[in-house]
């Protein structure tokens, strides 16, 4: 949801790397050093009301995507997590995907501030830069505190239906036992240096001791980005919570296939305060890093690693190596291994997370997916899907998730009449693929009931008899419904009389005539005076089987016409009681 998660970050960063973001929603984890002396630079004199020594070194922010799709991917970031900030905007309150997040964190029990932003929106509120946020508050008139108080009051209340007691942070009693919710602006800046008081807060009271990480020891990583880089060959983004990595330690990644071992040739880190994705960070060469950080690393054969993958460092042991190796895989295999259908859709992503996060939402959709790998779209995607094509209409599809389509490949699947649904917002790849089916499943029915008979009701016309028999020509006028020739009718009793053999109207041939028409219609096997006569109404003789397609296809038929089909129904069970049930 875009509630300014990475606005904020970037206000912290005083970067913008949210302008270049796909749907200004982020799609991949990014990372960012914010030391101590930054957070001391914002906050001033608002540090001076923590208690006790500050002895942390400062924060790593990871920007996770907050859309809903991305729970496997936040989860990887999630579970990385101490300590969390959860953005909600002031004015729209909770999104299910916030709730999604707030049940994930509560999942694996990660603490969590709420950062309540957009608060530069509400009406008549008046910025003071020169005043922390509370006397800024203070100094508001009372409708506009009047309107504030109330949203979040809403806020509190809902998280308490959530099962969670939260409270404005300026009135939080015990930080163990309520959420604090601190009022901001990620545009203006207010309420910023407030929100970094309280997380270096919370992160020095309460996580101290688990803020101790092992320095030294192999290190523990997660890939969050492959990339190419100009000179360096592929390199890997990669953030460490855990252990210390060296250039020239052998490293262990999940790759495509299978764990890639190689050799660390070097190492870079961004310059603190800025993202890890921006384009424009500049990377200093560095011997070492220590948990937590966020480092580049430089190795030959990364081709084949792909993001939210493990990564293990030791120093070359083959035991080690092959244990390593094992754990890895394991840790893949995991993701990787769907429960694949018979039938299904195909799908694509660059990314671990991108895949997962694509396959939780068409499961949560219930669409099965028959083929799900990392990558570009190969001809053996094409050939799969065309395979499910044949299978099922429905499923001659690619759905893909931030990946590039080569033109021949463009060219190839229109050949071949396969839709590719790529995008790089994630949830736009679904939607598009829930109007692709819904207009297909329109033409397909729409085609179905072209070929059915339709309720109609006609009638009669007196001093229309243009011939008595063989064939027998008369005028009739269409009272409901349409009919069409060699539809089969049926007299008010429910007796099969004829087909129709074919309709004029004024000198024209009509193989159709539609509510309301008036034409002469020739008829087979009648005699004028024996089986009919006018004044007389008739019916279409529907097929038992036409009908029961047809009150499935309802919703296409006029309300008269579903009038006329209770009607025939009616006729057709006085013969039969369970006709057409």
């Amino acid at each position: 949801v875009d509630h300014g998660k990475t606005t904020l970050l970037d206000k912290i960063r005083s970067t913008i790397v949210a302008s270049g973001e796909a749907g200004a929603i982020t799609q991949a984890i990014g990372v960012s050093i914010i030391p101590m002396e930054t957070i001391y630079k914002i906050c001033g004199k608002l540090m001076d009301s923590l208690k006790g020594k500050i002895t942390i070194p400062g924060l790593l922010a990871i920007d996770t995507p907050g859309h809903a799709a991305f729970a496997s991917l936040r989860k990887r970031g999630g579970s990385l997590a101490d300590i969390a900030i959860l953005v909600v905007d002031i004015n729209e309150g909770f999104k299910p995907q916030t709730i999604e997040s707030l049940e994930i964190l509560k999942a694996n029990r990660v603490p969590f501030v709420v950062a309540v932003n957009k608060i530069d929106l509400l009406n008549r509120w008046k910025y003071d830069p020169t005043q922390y946020l509370l006397p800024n508050l203070a100094a508001l008139d009372y409708q506009t505190q009047g309107e504030f108080e109330a949203k979040m009051y809403d806020l509190v209340a809902k998280l308490n239906a959530l099962g969670l007691q939260a409270e404005r942070f300026d009135r939080v009693e015990d930080y163990t036992k309520q959420i604090a919710l601190v009022p901001l602006s990620a545009r203006t800046g207010q309420g910023i240096p407030e929100l970094l008081m309280v997380l270096t807060g919370l992160a020095q009271k309460y996580l101290e001791q688990n803020l101790v990480i092992n320095e030294f020891g192999n290190c523990k990583g997660t890939t969050l980005e492959v990339k190419e880089d100009k000179g360096l060959g592929t390199t890997i983004n990669a953030i460490i919570y855990n252990g210390c990595l060296h250039v020239g330690d052998t490293i262990i990644v999940g790759g495509l296939e299978h764990p890639i071992v190689t050799k660390i040739r070097a190492l870079l880190e961004p310059g603190q305060l800025v993202e890890m994705r921006d384009k424009k960070s500049k990377f200093q060469n560095v011997k070492e890093v220590t948990a937590a950080t966020g480092v580049k690393i430089v190795a030959p054969g990364l081709e084949t690693a792909v993001a939210g993958m493990p990564l293990r460092s030791c120093t070359g042991n083959l035991d080690e190596i092959k244990q390593l190796s094992v754990e890895v895989q394991q840790e893949v295999g995991e993701t990787l291994n769907v429960e694949l259908a018979e039938e299904g859709v195909v799908i694509k992503a660059d990314t671990i997370g991108g895949l997962e996060a694509l396959r939780h939402l068409l499961h949560e959709k219930n669409i099965p997916i028959s083929s799900a790998s990392l990558g570009e779209i190969t001809k053996k995607d094409l050939a799969a899907a065309e395979m499910m094509k044949e299978k099922n209409l429905f499923y001659g599809v690619i759905l893909g998730f931030n990946i590039p389509v080569a033109q021949e490949v463009n060219e190839a699947a229109a050949a071949k009449n396969i839709r590719l649904l790529i995008h790089d917002v994630i949830y736009r790849s679904l939607e598009e693929y829930e109007q692709y089916t819904s207009s297909l499943k329109k033409e397909i029915e729409l085609r179905e009931l072209n070929n059915l008979v339709r309720p109609a009701k006609i009638l009669f016309l007196k001093g229309y008899v243009f011939r008595q028999n063989n064939p027998a020509i008369i005028g009739i006028e269409v009272e409901i419904g349409r009919i069409k020739n060699s539809d089969p009718i049926m007299n008010e009793q429910g007796k099969h009389l004829t087909t129709i053999k074919s309709m004029k109207e004024g000198q024209e041939n009509v193989s159709l005539a539609e509510q309301g028409k008036q034409v002469a219609m020739a008829l087979d096997g009648i005699t004028v005076g024996r089986q009919i006569n006018e004044g007389d109404f008739f019916y279409t003789d529907l097929p038992e089987d036409d009908f029961k397609k047809l009150k499935e296809l309802k919703k296409y038929l006029s309300t008269r016409e579903v009038e006329v089909l209770k009607e025939i129904a009616e006729i057709k069970r006085r013969d039969n009681p369970v006709w057409g049930v």
